[in-house]
């Protein structure tokens, strides 16, 4: 019997679409469950439900926005926006960390408030209880759900909340045990605090990868000296030197550089040369590469790298 309904299971996860298909019918279930635990969150005075609860609909808002922000990203060039769409990603990263901002400051206020109250807010532990096992059980479906999905960068990113969303709904299944067990009404305001810290901690890691993209540093996983070196130590280059990487969106890395090359009448074949080695060594297609002749004086050029002799 166990087997047959095992089987029966993974048959209907298996019938599920892969890809965005499988996220939306996450975001979907994650959705409708948040708006019952803030129901309930209101009912029974919880602010550890209540964060579990913004937990969930920050996460999913956070994911809609990123799947709307990477289908504009898809829209092609034009005479306009010559780089495409691709930052429309890093501008719904954005506006995803300042809600998830604003959510921590409410929560972390209202936690504070009744932390210092003279009388504790009285909560129901069983609803509590309840909810909190709801919200762990639904999260574990969600991330078998994801799990068949692939791994593309959504996909991943929708692991990650899931994960983030398990620990607050056990945080507030702890809460619904110790209230039942004890009484111990403190503990709602304090682990509520702890989902704040969950959240915070989602939104600055956000807010660096915004930062890094919109003041145009070297994209996280790439290393400019080892780019600059191997761009060197293709053969018939000189040295390199005004190496500009940056990331034009959370897919698309750009590269700029100046090359001091042994024979100008050599360009066409260096060029692609310089771009095979990009492009299996670091993943960068996109790349201006202005070439110089040896004889030329470049007067104090910033970080060069210059090709080892044999």
């Amino acid at each position: 019997m166990a087997h047959a309904e095992s089987h029966a299971s993974g048959h209907a996860l298996a019938s599920l679409p892969s890809g965005p298909g499988r996220l939306f019918v996450s975001l979907g279930l994650t959705l409708v469950f948040g708006v019952a635990e803030f129901a309930v969150a209101e009912w029974s005075h919880s602010l550890a439900l209540l964060g579990d609860a913004g937990h969930m609909f920050t996460d999913s808002l956070g994911l809609l926005i990123a799947t709307l922000g990477a289908w504009l990203a898809r829209r092609p060039p034009s005479r306009r926006q010559t780089y495409g769409w691709g930052r429309a990603e890093v501008i719904a990263a954005a506006l995803n960390a300042l809600l998830m901002l604003a959510f921590v400051a409410g929560l972390g206020i209202l936690a504070v408030r009744r932390m210092l109250a003279l009388r504790s807010t009285p909560v129901t532990g069983w609803a509590v209880l309840a909810t909190g096992l709801g919200g762990l059980l639904l999260n574990l479906v969600v991330f078998r759900i994801l799990s068949g999905g692939g791994r593309s960068l959504n996909i991943r990113a929708a692991l990650l909340h899931v994960l983030s969303d398990l620990l607050g709904s056990g945080a507030a299944l702890v809460t619904g045990v110790v209230i039942v067990w004890t009484g111990w009404m403190p503990i709602d305001p304090i682990l509520s605090l702890f989902i704040a810290g969950l959240i915070l901690v989602a939104s600055v890691r956000l807010f660096g990868f915004v930062g890094r993209v919109l003041l145009e540093g070297v994209p996280h996983g790439l290393d400019l000296a080892r780019i600059g070196q191997s761009l060197a130590e293709v053969e018939g280059v000189r040295s390199i030197h005004d190496l500009h990487v940056w990331a034009v969106s959370t897919e698309q890395v750009a590269l700029s550089a100046h090359v001091v090359v042994d024979r100008l009448e050599d360009w066409p074949l260096l060029l692609e040369r310089l771009g095979v080695a990009l492009a299996r060594n670091f993943g960068i297609h996109h790349a201006t590469f202005q070439p110089e002749p040896m004889i030329q004086k470049i007067p104090f050029p910033p970080r060069p790298w210059h090709r080892h002799a044999p």
